[in-house]
């Protein structure tokens, strides 16, 4: 019996150390972080497009960091400027940092690809704008209507070469328009301050760095 007890302690002696260790501790060194330089809180238009792209699970195939390039060829690959830092991420709930890279690095998205015309093409028909891509098409987030179907106010996506169907018009739904709001929103490059110190770009997401499967070749859409 007294083993018994000894165990039941241990375990629950352990189970609080990590709980103090994984959750409490780096709650409180993030309780008050500040947003970066020129980040602003999202529109209702980008919030919706947020909760569009967690939606469709692009989450599983793109992350959103840009690790230390101490270590990493993430900023040589162009997916950004400096690594990201906790106040990239002030206004994330939650976060969508990400654990694998079956396509390119999105946190920098906005900048990197900032035609609002391309990024509705790509997801409607990525292989219409890079014919190696291995991304699936959301047209379910697009109307195809007759030419003569199109109303006032329709956002007609021109889709370019043999890829567009035939005899009909394109038109981008409302979540369409909000996904894009949302990626063009995705511009975390501003440089830091000089008062960013080392201690604040390690407690960042590029200290964990990737656990899984990085397949993007150093490709950028």
């Amino acid at each position: 019996m007294t083993r018994v007890w000894l165990l039941l302690v241990g375990a629950f002696a352990a189970l609080s150390f990590a709980i103090v260790l994984l959750v409490l501790v780096p709650r409180a060194m993030l309780m008050h972080v500040e947003p970066s330089p020129g980040l602003e809180p999202y529109t209702p238009s980008q919030l919706q497009g947020r909760a569009v792209y967690i939606a469709n699970g692009c989450v599983y195939c793109h992350s959103q960091q840009v690790r230390d390039p101490a270590f990493t060829s993430d900023v040589e690959r162009g997916w950004g400027s400096r690594a990201t830092v906790p106040g990239d991420y002030v206004y994330d709930r939650p976060h969508l940092l990400g654990t694998s890279r079956t396509g390119p690095d999105l946190i920098n998205v906005g900048q990197r690809l900032p035609d609002r015309n391309w990024q509705l093409i790509h997801l409607y028909d990525p292989r219409a704008v890079s014919a190696w891509s291995i991304m699936p098409g959301f047209p379910f987030l697009f109307t195809e209507k007759a030419p003569n179907a199109v109303r006032p106010g329709d956002v007609v996506v021109v889709i370019p070469g043999p890829r567009a169907p035939h005899g009909r018009a394109v038109v981008a739904k409302p979540e369409a328009l909000a996904l894009v709001d949302y990626l063009l929103s995705l511009q975390r490059n501003a440089p830091l301050p000089a008062s960013a110190t080392a201690g604040e770009r390690a407690a960042g997401p590029v200290a964990g760095g990737m656990n899984q499967r990085d397949a993007t070749g150093g490709r950028a859409p």
